[in-house]
């Protein structure tokens, strides 16, 4: 009897030490996790104080859109859209009448290639394709191919300062090239704050800025066309009514300025509509 007592007690006293350490371990870690979390949220803290602001927008007037366009460039030059559209078979290179949508002119951009961004560069088009690192060149009023440049790797978006071409491949670079050429004359890495912006896609040069659509996301990001740094964000989020688009890939893809007015015009893939907007800033 006095020897089970004994083992009774080893056994609890065993229990205890084992059961205590346990604890210990269990607040030690508990003490661990909020301290890594704090960290964390402090840093996160700061990431956020670097980045930068969020606009809204106002919808000046909206416009007709062919809802078959799978939106890859888009530009506005002498009253006119010319856009650039993509998906390999139905790509292709138009003159789009603002007002009424109608396709006033149209090159097709045959099998297998897939276009994708497009720019004007005094008298010649320059526009992309996806994965075979051709630039298709053509005289801006004929349409009439007068050439092709090679460059590396994938062609996203496309627009000009007035003296280089500038390129996004769905990183977060943009390379200026040489429009002769396609030397690559200087590389800009885009970052808000301390953060890479990835998947850059169509581009509008206006005055200092590159306005960027990122792939799947309703904003657009306005960026430093010399430091790289983003210094806003559009929020174009509720252009589209829900049920006007139903494919996925019928995402915001498509920024036009027009020089002369001030006029700021943004589309996606797929959207039967186009947009007149406001920046509220």
């Amino acid at each position: 009897m006095v020897l089970r007592n004994e083992l009774a007690v080893r056994e609890s006293g065993a229990f205890f030490k084992v059961f205590g350490a346990i604890l210990l371990l269990a607040l030690s870690l508990g003490t661990l996790d909020c301290q890594a979390g704090t960290a964390v949220d402090r840093r996160s803290d700061d990431a956020r104080r670097d980045e930068a602001p969020t606009f809204g927008y106002e919808v000046v007037k909206v416009y007709p859109h062919d809802p078959n366009a799978y939106t890859q460039g888009l530009i506005f030059r002498d009253g006119v859209l010319l856009e650039s559209t993509g998906r390999e078979g139905t790509s292709s290179l138009r003159r789009v009448e603002l007002e009424t949508g109608k396709v006033l002119n149209q090159v097709d951009v045959p099998a297998p290639y897939f276009a994708e961004g497009l720019a004007q560069l005094k008298d010649k088009l320059y526009q992309l394709t996806w994965q075979h690192q051709l630039c298709f060149v053509y005289d801006h009023q004929s349409f009439e191919k007068v050439g092709q440049l090679a460059y590396e790797g994938e062609g996203w978006g496309l627009t000009t300062d007035g003296s280089s071409l500038l390129l996004s491949d769905g990183s977060n670079r943009i390379k200026f090239l040489d429009p002769e050429s396609f030397n690559v004359s200087r590389t800009l890495n885009v970052v808000d704050g301390k953060r890479a912006v990835k998947e850059l896609n169509e581009l509008e040069y206006i005055k200092g800025e590159i306005f960027a659509n990122v792939w799947h996301q309703d904003r657009v990001a306005i960026i430093d066309a010399t430091t790289g740094k983003v210094n806003g964000w559009v929020d174009l989020k509720g252009l589209l009514g829900p049920g006007e688009v139903s494919d996925g890939e019928a995402v915001l893809n498509g920024i036009a300025y027009d020089d002369a007015t001030g006029r700021l015009f943004v589309t996606g893939k797929l959207w039967p509509k186009l947009f007149e907007i406001k920046i509220k800033r």
